[in-house]
């Protein structure tokens, strides 16, 4: 744990480690972190979710919850510090997937390089955003994060504010990888929307989105777009018939 903020985080939740299983208590925590955040803005799942909240917090006593939300400022901290893919990191020093049914997140490392390589001089990035004015970049296995958090790092190292041209959709079958990659999204401040679901058959149960995705108004952008490409088709398909569009119809296309 060359991290210190890993190794603050870690020591944190070890001491519910005596009362719960840790296990469980990850999984709890990254439940109750992802709907206080979200609860800020999404006012669709916000009963539902305070009900399910609430549900949690009740199995332990207010000196767990005090910790809590001391790990919650300590994951801030350390997103603040350096964008990073911290919670899989802390998920991996607990050796937690050692139980969570053999699950592993790819280390942040190999996503930086795998980011930096597609995104190379950011020549594309830059020709894509002219065309669209944003880019969609989907995740169908998202787990914790890492590799969209890498690739927002990558856009920013050659120059784009990924907050403001950056739009995530991200899928995971299993509930806590999506607790996990939209906490760490909402306070990056990624737009994004998660879904937890099966990507193969298109099942999904629940949708997260972020902070960002509300506050830039992506559905808005999404909606224009739309509109705009089926414009672009509309005068397309006009084009390829004589006297069909906007100008005065031709004497061949009326005489057929």
């Amino acid at each position: 744990m060359s991290n210190p903020h890993v190794s603050t985080i870690v020591k944190l939740f070890e001491k519910c480690r005596y009362k719960h299983d840790l296990n469980n208590v990850f999984s709890d925590w990254c439940q109750c972190a992802a709907i206080a955040l979200s609860n800020a803005v999404d006012l669709r799942k916000r009963y539902e979710r305070e009900k399910q909240y609430l549900e949690v917090v009740r199995r332990y006593d207010p000196a767990m919850l005090q910790v809590f939300s001391e790990i919650l400022g300590a994951v801030v901290m350390a997103l603040e510090e350096k964008p990073t893919d911290i919670l899989g990191q802390v998920f991996h020093a607990l050796e937690l997937h050692n139980t969570a049914r053999g699950q592993f997140f790819t280390p942040y490392a190999i996503c930086e390089m795998m980011a930096k390589i597609n995104i190379g001089s950011g020549d594309d990035v830059a020709a894509e955003l002219k065309r669209r004015g944003y880019i969609r970049a989907q995740e169908s296995a998202c787990g914790s994060g890492a590799m969209v958090i890498a690739l927002a790092e990558a856009m920013k190292d050659v120059g784009h504010n990924c907050q403001q041209c950056l739009h995530v959709p991200a899928m995971d079958i299993d509930r806590r990888a999506v607790h996990m990659a939209y906490i760490q999204f909402a306070l990056l401040h990624i737009p994004a929307v998660i879904l937890e679901g099966n990507t193969l058959s298109l099942e999904f149960r629940d949708e997260w989105k972020t902070p960002a995705h509300f506050l830039g108004d992506w559905d808005a952008k999404f909606k224009i777009a739309d509109q705009i490409e089926q414009m672009k088709a509309f005068l397309s398909s006009a084009s390829a018939y004589p006297g069909f569009g906007f100008g005065r119809p031709t004497k061949a296309a009326l005489c057929g």
